[in-house]
């Protein structure tokens, strides 16, 4: 027996994926679906044949279609690469049809609570959903945590840096010896480095943090909501409805003073500045910019990484998880590491 796979978004991470996956005998891609394609070959793609087949396929993408399709080929595992809400949507029906489901998008896990209850209420013992690269890419955070809630332990605190962008800013902009960068400098090479969305505004409003922060607060037990969330926005106001990207990066040097004061304040004390998120099962869960001591694990980050640290009853000294955050190719082994968990339940591995 194989596990077949169905991947829609076959984009960056999607393609690196198919080539993670190719190297498994018992894994066989049967469909890949773009937003304007689809093909579905239960014979199987390769990583040399997908991109021929789907882009002379004659199938406009439709994802009820490929359903139908696929549920005729189980044990079968949905695979979305996409950010989208209405491909999220779709997650409970695949459950109901015996579909399993992995993903690293985002919308299905911290929009709306009612989808996030349906998602979970549609698995059963033989239908799973994974979703460990929402947050952290591959690194083992969200497996982590399940750990420690499933086997009774009590989450007092989450707290981590959970955007490889903020983090290679701030890792870079604030630091306990190292003279002062300008902060739109250090921008301006995030961005020229393909650190940051095409509009660094994209990151620095908080929400991608905010939605991470949202899904683990839910995997802790926690009702959070995006909606009800604490997030500072550290884009400057008078930056946030700015046309173009362009139009922003060519303004945000007049709010280098601004920046520059903030960093001063936290050097004053021995401190550097982080955009951190913050989960708390008293309700004081935010994303906010805070300030930590040069002692802190937080100030002593490097590059892009994301760090995360549990503090629990059994770990009041935080238990921390530290690495690549971000990046096609740990994103792809994140979801690689999904889809192996379930291969192993149905005794397709040891």
């Amino acid at each position: 027996m194989v596990l077949n796979l169905a991947i829609i978004g076959p984009g960056l991470v999607g393609s690196e994926f198919i080539t993670q996956v190719s190297r498994s005998p018992f894994l066989r891609i049967v469909a890949v679906a773009n937003s304007k394609q689809m093909v579905y070959n239960p014979a199987g793609l390769t990583k040399e044949t997908w991109t021929t087949e789907l882009s002379k396929s004659s199938a406009k993408s439709d994802l009820d279609a490929l359903t139908r399709q696929v549920a005729a080929s189980k044990p079968c595992v949905v695979i979305d690469c996409t950010s989208s809400d209405s491909v999220a949507a779709m997650y409970p029906s695949w459950l109901k049809q015996g579909l399993h489901v992995v993903t690293p998008n985002k919308k299905g896990f911290s929009g709306s609570l009612g989808l996030w209850k349906d998602i979970y209420a549609s698995t059963t013992a033989q239908t799973k959903v994974y979703h460990e690269s929402t947050v952290g890419a591959g690194l083992p955070i969200l497996s982590t945590l399940k750990d420690l809630v499933e086997t009774g332990d009590e989450i007092e605190r989450i707290e981590g840096i959970f955007s490889g962008t903020l983090s290679y800013i701030f890792n870079n902009f604030s630091t306990v010896s190292a003279p002062a960068t300008k902060f739109s400098e250090v921008v301006s090479v995030a961005k020229e480095r393909g650190y940051t969305e095409p509009d660094p505004r994209d990151d620095l409003n908080g929400m991608d943090v905010a939605r991470k922060v949202v899904i683990l607060g839910r995997v802790a037990g926690i009702d959070l909501d995006l909606s009800t969330l604490n997030v500072e926005n550290i884009v400057p106001e008078k930056l946030r409805d700015v046309a173009t990207a362009e139009s922003f990066m060519d303004q945000l040097p007049t709010f280098d003073d601004h920046f520059a004061k903030l960093n001063q304040e936290a050097a004053k004390e021995g401190k550097v500045l982080r955009y951190v998120g913050l989960v708390d099962p008293k309700g004081n869960s935010s994303v906010k910019l805070l300030k930590y001591p040069a002692s802190h694990p937080f100030a002593s980050l490097t590059g892009s990484d994301n760090i995360i640290a549990f503090t629990t009853k059994r770990f009041p000294s935080p238990l921390i998880i530290q690495g690549a955050g971000a990046g096609a190719a740990v994103t792809a082994f994140g979801m690689f590491s999904d889809v192996l968990k379930i291969a192993r339940n149905l005794g397709l591995v040891g």
